[in-house]
């Protein structure tokens, strides 16, 4: 058996979300299918993280299984020519049969985009959060040094589906490493790297920082909300469409 590991980018506008459901279009769905065409196998490729309903992907990482003796340089043209347009594959490496694209993740870094003029342009409209109204950017930005460092993030995470199987990690316990605001042009641009990310905790952290940037929070109010492990202590989820998943380290 051979051990694989994809690089994946896609836009997540048409999918409902990264894993396989019935009667829905996911990205492993669509993978599944694609590598199955190839291979003549049935597999289900393992990603390094379950991203939602319309939340794209830059490098998503992704691993599967297989016998086929296809060289990997052929696995990239391939897929893309079986694949829709939405997921491009950048990359295929052979890597060793211990090397798993979640399980072996050390580092993940996310994405969001804020677009902040009046009108926001149609064709950006699926890949950022319009939000025109005035922010104290400077605010937030303080808020977002707040949650650097290792904090339980229970107040930023939604209920996980998932988190009772075998391999899931019970603690809600996250290091982050990096958590700034930048402006570019007309957006504002919010990066996060971590160790590991709780269900829904970037797009919670989110539209807390938002509260913070309209002042109905100060930056102060982070270390609280954290203390708190209450997910009504934090601010609503903010959209998929704004969020991406930009790199992870192994």
């Amino acid at each position: 058996m051979r051990n694989l590991k994809l690089i994946v980018s896609y836009d997540g506008s048409e999918f409902a979300g990264w894993q396989v459901q019935p009667e829905a279009p996911t990205v492993q769905g669509a993978l599944a299918s694609a590598i199955g065409r190839i291979t003549g196998e049935k597999v289900l490729p393992q990603g390094s993280g379950r991203t939602d309903a319309g939340v794209h992907a830059l490098g998503q990482v992704v691993t599967f299984a297989t016998q086929s003796s296809v060289p990997t340089e052929n696995f990239v043209k391939a897929l893309n020519d079986l694949l829709p347009p939405s997921i491009r594959i950048l990359e295929v490496a052979e890597m060793n049969s211990d090397f798993h694209a979640r399980k072996s993740a050390l580092v993940k870094t996310y994405r969001y985009r804020i677009y902040r003029a009046a009108i926001c342009p149609p064709f950006l409209a699926r890949y950022v959060w319009h939000y025109p109204f005035p922010l104290n950017e400077a605010a937030m930005q303080e808020a977002a040094l707040q949650v650097v460092g290792e904090h339980d993030f229970k107040s930023f995470a939604a209920v996980d589906p998932e988190r009772g199987r075998e391999d899931a990690p019970a603690s809600n316990v996250r290091r982050i490493f990096f958590s700034n605001w930048e402006r570019q042009g007309d957006e504002l641009v919010y990066t996060v790297k971590g160790n590991g990310f709780l269900h829904h905790m970037v797009r919670n952290l989110l539209g807390t920082f938002i509260l913070v940037g309209k002042g109905t929070l100060q930056p102060d109010d982070i270390a609280r909300i954290l203390e708190a492990r209450s997910r009504s202590a934090a601010g609503a989820t903010a959209p998929a469409s704004g969020l991406y998943l930009v790199d992870v380290e192994y």
